[in-house]
């Protein structure tokens, strides 16, 4: 545990009163706050690629899988792009497909290997603004799909390597790529035939606004399969990523390059973990080789199941999220504000807390619970500074859907989260990103993928709610 203070006086952030107070049950329909209004962008089986055939999930195939919308979903960055004659507002979305669960994914329950490898990966999309919408821009240019039949490369000027496995998190960087985390490489690595082990669970990059650009798959950085990664520049214009090991007792990582930041960043560079003390923080360089190995030894704080790391580069405020237990969020703030500095402060900014299952009478309505954080798993920052969380227990019961919170971080209100959006039964709340407009971008991932579910049994059918149809992770907008 890390010891919680206050930061420096600020402008309060405070969140809109009528979001507050809410209480929550499990439903079949996605739950939003008063106020907020919201829009779907894509959903499973949507057409990505030009020539994606009509989904037809009774019968998927390799080809139609490759070409259309994943089955998971998880945000990992959205990049504002250039203005164009028309003024119209554009951005790129990357968003993961981090697994496929073959009971809910295949109408038999049986697996298909080689179309969960195309059901998952990336998805990139062309968005722009429609009046008060956000759209998919149908055929776009920079709509891609990335799989486990991509070409990639292996560092700048090494050979070949196929496919992009088990991405579970990422970041834009502010030299203009997306780092991809294949921190769920290790699941597919028996599941896929024919794969790289050694190629896989490494941090990916890649130029978001080239369709034809080849990822790259850096070794620098280490081979630990990091299941999220956050970018900044150090005083001096080096590249900085800091990167979580999502397995309980792993750690957190920071890569700082030896050049400064650019398209061969990444090629070389140091890497330290950090250790916790009270409010500080310091970083420990690792020596070469296994990172958990080479953490462990240099001391470095373990963690419990960190899943998310996020950075504000206006505020220079490192977020880290653990979803262990109930959970926590961390505010990581580098001395002198430089981010390649050996320490920094580390403060508590929300604990989770936890809702288990009440039991209750036959014919007695399950009590609502208290929105409240429970496992925070995904993180992201509005243009207020304030951290978008998103929570995700995985298979643990409990009686609290996962949702999407805003919680300020500076001011009287520090800490209290606000719920935006309850995700139906099954569900994740699975990574957000926001737009210059305000509008946020959320991804609900495998709905009604509860215990024992399947294909034909379902926790719920959302988002089209139709009998004739199965569940769909969708990513949706959400504004006032």
């Amino acid at each position: 545990m890390i010891r919680r203070r206050a930061l420096f006086a600020a402008p309060l952030l405070l969140a809109t009163p009528a979001l507050r107070a809410q209480s929550l049950i499990m439903r079949q329909d996605d739950f939003l706050a008063p106020g907020i209004r919201r829009g779907a962008l894509i959903r499973w089986g949507d057409r990505v690629a030009f020539d994606a055939p009509a989904w037809t999930p009774a019968q998927p195939t390799v080809e139609a899988a490759a070409a259309q919308f994943g089955w998971d979903a998880r945000i990992i960055a959205l990049l504002p792009a250039v203005t164009a004659e028309d003024r119209v507002p554009r951005a790129v979305l990357a968003v993961a497909h981090p697994g496929v669960d073959a009971a809910m994914a295949f109408p038999d329950g049986r697996d298909r290997p080689d179309v969960a490898g195309e059901m998952q990966g990336v998805s990139l999309l062309n968005l722009a603004r429609r009046g008060a919408e956000w759209i998919v821009v149908d055929g776009g240019f920079q709509n891609r799909r990335l799989t486990a039949r991509t070409l990639c490369r292996l560092g700048a000027e090494g050979g070949p390597a196929v496919g992009i496995i088990g991405v579970t998190g990422g970041c834009a960087t502010p030299w203009g790529s997306v780092l991809l985390a294949e921190g769920g490489a290790a699941a597919w690595a028996g599941r896929l035939p024919g794969i790289n082990p050694r190629a896989m669970g490494m941090l990916t990059e890649l130029d978001p606004a080239d369709p034809a650009s080849v990822p790259v798959k850096h070794a620098a950085p280490g081979r630990f399969g990091a299941v999220d990664a956050a970018a900044g520049l150090a005083a001096d214009g080096r590249a900085v990523v800091w990167m979580v090991d999502g397995r309980p007792g792993g750690f957190l990582y920071r890569f700082v390059s030896d050049e400064t930041a650019g398209p061969r960043a990444l090629d070389a560079g140091r890497l330290a973990a950090a250790r916790f003390e009270g409010g500080s923080l310091r970083w420990l360089p690792l020596q070469e080789g296994d990172p958990f190995a080479a953490a462990r030894n240099a001391g470095a704080t373990p963690l419990d199941q960190a899943r998310a790391v996020a950075f504000d580069a206006q505020q220079k405020r490192l977020c880290l999220a653990t979803r262990g237990g109930p959970g926590q969020v961390l505010d990581i703030r580098a001395a002198a504000g430089d981010l390649a500095a050996e320490t920094g402060i580390a403060e508590v900014i929300l604990n989770g807390r936890e809702a288990p299952l009440q039991p209750t009478r036959r014919g007695e309505a399950v009590a609502a619970v208290p929105a409240w954080p429970w496992a925070p798993a995904s993180l992201g920052f509005d243009g207020d500074g304030a951290v978008l969380l998103g929570t995700d227990r995985g298979d643990r019961p409990g009686a609290l859907p996962e949702a999407f919170y805003r919680v300020p971080v500076v001011g009287a209100d520090r800490g209290q989260p606000s719920l935006l959006l309850a995700t139906p039964v099954g569900a994740a709340a699975s990574g957000v990103a926001v737009a210059a407009d305000g509008t946020i971008i959320a991804a609900v991932a495998h709905p009604g993928a509860a215990p024992g579910a399947t294909w034909a049994t379902p926790a719920t059918r959302w988002p089209g709610l139709r009998a004739d149809e199965p569940p769909r992770s969708t990513v949706v907008t959400l504004a006032r």
